[in-house]
C-alpha cells in the first residue's frame, strides 16, 4: 500500500491509498468443469437450501449460479429456476450459455419468452401486470429458467401469493437491495419464503451492507443461509493483467467543472459519473456539465454517426471518443450509444470508446472491462453505491496493470453557508474510501497467543510458529492471514464464530457509518480517546446490531471488529511512512502483510494496545495531504465546539467498562489517574450516578405528586 497515486499526464497528485496485488493468474483459471475458483467454491455448497455468496464484481456470480441451478434442477429435484435482478440491464448476464463447450454436464438456457428483462416496458403498473401473467404461465410450463427483475418478482409473489412458487429455485442477484426493515417488500417475502420452507434460495451480492445501515437479513433468517465468501484481495490477487487500485478522494472549492480537468487524465479509459441535479455540487443543467467535461478533454469534432459517440481532438493530437450517457432528450440517440457500449463483438476492443460520461447510469452490473479509472464528483450516500463504482474499474484486461477511483468533494469553506451539510459529505466520502481499503484487504483469522498453527498457514515470513511469541501466518491461496492477539476473546457460541469469520466487514461497515465515530476519530482527535471509539462506540454498535447474544459474544465481536480494523490502518501507515522515509516500495501479494508486520511487535501484540489506537490516524494522514491546512483546521474548531457532557448511554458504557477494571485491578478507575482512559472511565461512573440520582429524584417527586 501507498499513500499516493500519481498522475501520468497531468501535474495534480492525488493522496490516496494503493492496493498491489501478486497477479498469480488463479482468478481466471478454470478447472475440467469449466469453473473458474470462486464458481468452484460456491458448487462445493450446491447442496445448501439457502445459500449466500459473497462476492465481488466480475468475479463470475452469474455462471456460478448457473453451475448451481443446473445441477438443483437435474440432480436435486426442484422444478425450476427464478433469477431476479435489480435492473433490466443486468438480464443480460443471464442470457444463454453453453457450458458444456467448457467441460459442463449442462448447458444454461433461458427461452426468449421468460426473459422478462428483455420484454417491451419497464416496470409501470400496465407493463408489470403482463410481466406477472408471464410469470404465472411460467410456472405451469415445463421451461425451467425465467429471468426477471426485483420489481416483477414481488408484484409476481404479491398476486400469486408464496406457495405458487414451492419446490422451485429462486436466485436474487445485488442481494444487497434486500432489507429486513418490514417496509422492503423484497425482504418481507423473503422472509415469508423462508418462514414456509418450500424453496431454494440463492443470493449474490458484491457488498452484503446498505448505504443506509439497514440489516440486510433479521439474525434469525440470516443463520439458515451458508455463507461461500470470495474476496475482493483473492479476486484482485489472481488477476492477469491488474495489479493496482488506487482510491483517493480531491477536495475543490468552485465549480467542479474547473476541478475535473486536475484529475481526468485523457490517457485513461475513464467513467466520469457527474453530480445528480439536486446535489449541492450540481450546476443544475447537466447538459451543460457534460458539455464543459467534454471541453476541458480537447475540441469538440463531431458525433460518429454509428455509435453516437463525441469525438474530441485531444491536445496531445488523439482523437477521443466520448459516451454520453447524460443526455436523454433524444431516445433514439441514447438507445444507439447504450446500444454501441453493449456490443458484445466490441467487448474485447479497447479502443472502441475513451471516456463515458454517467449520471444514474453505468455503475452495478455494468461491464466495461477497459475501465481504468471511476470518477465520481460529489459524495455517494449510499455506500453500495461507491463499492459499485469502484467495482466498473476493477475489471482484468490485457495490458491493464492500475486502475483507480477517484472522488472529488467540496471543500467546506469559511464563506459556505452550508459548512455542515460540506462536513458531512466529507466524512460519507472518506467512509467510503475507508470501508474500502477494509474490502480489500485479506480476510483476518484472530485467535489468543498461542492458540497453535492454523492449517495452510506460513508463518512468520517462513520462519514457521514459534510457541512463546505472537505469531503472524499467511494462507496465499485463500488470502487470509492468522494474526495472534493477547488477552483475545474468544467466541463462545457458533453463530458469534460465524460473524468473527464471515461477517467482520459488516461490522466495521456499521462502524464507519456511524457519524459521531467519523467525527470524533477525525477532527476532534485532541478531545477524543481511542478508547471511546473502540470500545464504546464499537461496542454500541455490536450490541445493537447482535442484540441476541450474550454480552461475552459481543465483546468477542466487537474486539475481532476493531483488530481487523485497526490492522489494516496502521499496516498502511507502516508502509506509508517507510516509504515516505524512502525505503524499497514493497510489491506483489506481500505488501500489506509487510506492513502488518511492521506494526505487529511480536512479544507485545495484545487488544488492549490495540483498542488504544484511534481508528482513524491513517485517515487523517491522508486527508491532512488532500484538505488546504485553513479548511481542515475550520473543520476541527465546528466539530470541537459540539461536544457535549456525558451522554447517559455513553456514561452506563463507562461505567460498564469501569466495573471490568475493577475486576482486573481490585478497584474502581481514579478520576484524577493520569492515564487518560482510566480518568474518562471515572468522569462515567460520576456521571451515571448523578443521572441515577436525578431519575430517583423525579420518580420520588412524581410519587409525592400523585400521594
Amino acid at each position: 500500500m501507498s499513500d499516493r497515486a500519481s498522475n501520468p499526464t497531468n501535474a495534480y497528485t492525488v493522496p490516496s491509498v494503493s492496493i498491489t496485488t501478486a497477479r498469480t493468474g488463479a482468478s481466471s483459471k478454470a478447472n475440467e468443469l469449466g469453473m473458474r475458483a470462486m464458481q468452484e467454491r460456491v458448487f462445493a455448497k450446491r447442496g445448501e437450501q439457502y445459500l449466500l455468496i459473497k462476492s465481488p464484481p466480475a468475479s463470475g456470480k452469474s455462471r456460478a449460479l448457473m453451475f448451481i441451478a443446473l445441477d438443483k434442477l437435474n440432480n436435486q429435484s426442484l422444478q425450476q429456476a427464478i433469477v431476479v435482478v435489480p435492473e433490466r440491464s443486468i438480464g443480460g448476464s443471464f442470457a444463454d450459455e453453453p457450458l458444456t463447450r467448457h467441460g459442463f454436464h449442462w448447458d444454461w438456457h433461458v427461452g426468449p419468452q421468460w426473459n422478462l428483462c428483455n420484454a417491451p416496458g419497464g416496470d409501470e403498473p400496465r407493463a408489470a401486470k403482463s410481466k406477472v401473467d408471464a410469470v404465472r404461465q411460467f410456472l405451469a410450463s415445463g421451461d425451467k429458467a425465467l429471468v426477471c427483475t426485483h420489481a416483477t418478482f414481488r408484484f409476481a409473489v404479491e398476486e400469486l401469493g408464496i406457495a405458487a412458487f414451492d419446490n422451485r429455485l429462486i436466485a436474487i442477484d445485488e442481494f444487497h437491495h434486500v432489507s429486513s426493515n418490514p417496509d422492503n417488500v423484497l425482504g418481507s417475502q423473503l422472509g415469508a419464503f423462508i418462514a414456509r420452507d418450500k424453496v431454494h434460495l440463492v443470493a449474490m451480492t458484491g457488498s452484503y451492507f446498505r448505504g443506509d445501515s439497514e440489516a440486510v437479513l433479521g439474525p434469525a433468517d440470516e443463520s439458515k443461509f451458508e455463507t461461500v465468501t470470495y474476496t475482493y484481495y483473492e479476486q484482485l490477487n489472481g488477476y492477469q493483467w491488474l495489479k493496482s487500485l488506487d482510491i483517493g478522494y480531491f477536495f475543490y472549492t468552485g465549480p467542479y467543472v474547473d476541478a475535473v480537468t486536475k484529475v481526468l487524465d485523457p490517457a485513461l479509459k475513464t467513467i466520469v459519473h457527474i453530480p445528480n441535479v439536486n446535489a449541492r455540487e450540481s450546476l443544475k443543467d447537466k447538459q451543460r456539465e457534460v458539455d464543459e467535461i467534454m471541453h476541458g478533454l480537447g475540441e469538440w469534432k463531431g458525433v460518429e454517426p454509428d455509435t453516437g459517440f463525441h469525438l474530441v481532438a485531444a491536445k496531445d493530437g488523439r482523437t477521443l471518443k466520448v459516451a454520453d450517457l447524460v443526455d436523454d432528450s433524444d431516445p433514439a440517440r441514447r438507445t444507439r450509444v447504450l446500444g454501441a457500449l453493449k456490443d458484445p463483438a466490441r467487448k474485447d476492443d479497447r479502443d472502441h470508446v475513451d471516456v463515458i460520461i454517467a449520471l444514474g447510469m453505468a455503475k452495478e452490473g455494468f461491464d466495461w472491462i477497459w475501465c481504468e479509472h471511476a470518477l465520481t464528483i460529489g459524495y455517494r450516500s449510499s455506500l453500495t453505491e461507491i463499492v459499485q463504482i469502484i467495482g466498473r474499474a476493477t475489471r482484468d484486461a490485457k495490458g491493464k496493470e492500475r486502475s483507480r477511483f477517484t472522488n472529488l468533494i467540496a471543500e467546506p469553506t469559511a464563506e459556505q453557508s452550508a459548512v455542515t451539510e460540506a462536513v458531512n459529505d466529507m466524512l460519507k466520502a472518506i467512509s467510503a474510501s475507508l470501508l474500502m481499503e477494509q474490502v480489500l484487504a485479506p480476510r483476518y483469522e484472530f485467535t489468543p497467543k498461542n492458540a497453535g498453527a492454523q492449517e495452510g498457514f506460513v508463518y512468520n515470513g517462513g520462519e514457521g510458529y514459534q510457541e512463546g511469541r505472537t505469531n503472524v501466518g499467511v494462507n496465499e491461496a485463500t488470502g487470509q492471514y492468522h494474526v495472534e492477539i493477547n488477552g483475545l476473546a474468544k467466541p463462545e457460541t457458533p453463530e458469534a464464530t460465524r460473524i468473527c469469520k464471515e461477517d467482520l466487514n459488516e461490522v466495521v461497515t456499521s462502524f464507519l457509518q456511524d457519524k459521531t465515530a467519523l467525527e470524533r476519530g477525525l477532527f476532534d482527535k485532541e478531545n477524543t480517546l481511542p478508547e471511546e471509539l473502540t470500545q464504546l462506540r464499537m461496542g454500541k454498535i455490536v450490541r445493537e446490531r447482535y442484540p441476541e447474544l450474550s454480552e461475552g459474544d459481543q465483546e468477542a465481536i466487537r474486539q475481532h471488529a476493531i483488530a481487523a480494523m485497526n490492522i489494516t490502518q496502521q499496516a498502511k501507515l507502516a508502509l506509508a511512512q517507510a516509504d515516505a522515509a524512502g525505503g524499497a516500495t514493497v510489491q506483489g501479494s506481500t505488501a500489506l502483510l509487510d506492513g502488518v508486520r511492521k506494526f505487529v511487535n511480536v512479544r507485545d501484540l495484545d487488544i488492549d494496545l490495540i483498542d488504544r489506537i484511534n481508528p482513524f490516524d491513517a485517515a487523517y494522514a491522508v486527508l491532512a495531504k488532500a484538505m488546504d491546512e485553513k479548511s481542515l483546521r475550520q473543520v476541527q474548531a465546528a466539530i470541537a465546539a459540539k461536544k457535549v457532557s456525558i451522554p447517559e448511554e455513553e456514561a452506563r458504557d463507562l461505567s460498564k467498562r469501569a466495573l471490568q477494571f475493577k475486576t482486573e485491578r481490585g478497584r474502581l478507575p481514579d478520576i484524577n489517574s493520569a492515564d487518560a482512559w482510566e480518568k474518562r472511565m471515572a468522569e462515567g461512573v460520576a456521571a451515571f450516578a448523578r443521572y441515577r440520582a436525578q431519575a430517583k429524584a423525579a420518580q420520588a417527586q412524581g410519587g409525592a405528586a400523585n400521594g
